[in-house]
């Protein structure tokens, strides 16, 4: 019988099984080679030095913030020293409107100061102003003189000691230019005696007496609101009385409070004798200008001392 012949294929199935196997080797040879423990060189250099890099450069980073954060504050100073100084500049703005409008008011008491003081100096040439005979004089430029009794009641606070070698002053003044009466109290605007010990009482007019107080009134501290209601309230409730003849003097350069009509209002109701319909007293008033000064005192001063008979001088700076 005859065989047949058959056809030779080079690329059989059992080819491929070899190729396969072979490839497959050489694959895990490649793998085996890629996972070998032999060191690497330079990797150890390459990566300290790259740790240092990246050490060196969060260093920078930390610095860079540490600046941002310093120039944040910085301009957050800046922005609220600009806030203050606008806010200043808005302040003193409205105080020098205050003042312009004061010192047109002030114009128009200029003339009046002046007579008081020329008046002041020609009773400083008098020898002994003390032997004047007070029912003689009935006023001293425009103010009357003829008082028995005098009460001052004045502004002690911290605006008004800055000036109180003046405020001292117009005080001995007013005193010389009432040269003979029997007694006078010294008050501060909340209504504090200057003596305690005569609280209620006159202190007598006696020239020893005088000076000691105008010494002690040269160093005087007391607590003040800048109000003279209370002050005034008290001194016409102690001293005013239809059977003498008072004169009361407000010196101040502010008035803290919030009501012009209460005031007003207040002195009314105490200053007045329901006998004769008239004042029991004289209220006078001498307004300082300080660098607090608004032109209230001023206004409220001016209206009181129309209404009591009395005048309000205002002093310059």
């Amino acid at each position: 019988m005859r065989r047949s012949k058959r056809d030779l294929e080079i690329f059989s199935l059992s080819f491929l099984d070899i190729i396969s196997c072979g490839f497959g080797a050489v694959v895990i040879l490649i793998l085996v080679s890629s996972n070998s423990k032999l060191p690497m060189p330079n990797t150890v250099e390459e990566a300290s030095a790259l740790l240092k890099e990246v050490i060196n450069r969060k260093k920078i980073v930390e610095d860079l913030q540490y600046q941002l954060a310093n120039e944040i504050n910085d301009v957050a100073s800046q922005d609220l020293i600009l806030q203050n100084t606008k806010n200043k500049l808005k302040k003193l703005s409205q105080r020098q409107k205050s003042i312009v409008n004061l010192s047109e008011n002030l114009q128009q008491d200029l003339a009046g100061l002046k007579l008081v003081q020329e008046t002041l100096l020609k009773l400083n040439n008098v020898p002994n102003p003390q032997k004047i005979k007070s029912r003689s004089i009935v006023e001293v430029a425009g103010i009357p003189v003829d008082s028995d009794y005098v009460v001052f009641i004045v502004d002690t606070s911290g605006s008004m000691k800055e000036i109180w070698q003046r405020v001292t002053k117009e005080l001995e003044n007013i005193l010389r230019i009432h040269p003979k009466i029997k007694g006078f109290q010294i008050l501060n605007d909340n209504g504090a005696h200057i003596l305690s010990g005569y609280k209620g009482r006159w202190i007598p007019d006696v020239p020893k007496r005088r000076e000691s107080v105008l010494n002690l009134f040269k160093n005087w501290n007391s607590a003040s609101n800048s109000s003279p209601v209370e002050g005034l309230e008290i001194a016409l409730r102690r001293y005013a009385n239809p059977n003498t003849k008072l004169s009361i003097y407000i010196i101040g350069d502010e008035y803290s409070g919030s009501s012009f009509d209460s005031v007003i209002n207040v002195v009314a109701n105490l200053n007045y004798n329901r006998a004769s319909g008239k004042s029991l007293a004289r209220i006078h008033a001498i307004g300082f200008i300080s660098k607090y000064s608004t032109g209230r005192f001023a206004t409220l001063m001016r209206e009181v001392t129309r209404r009591n008979n009395g005048t309000f001088i205002a002093m310059p700076r």
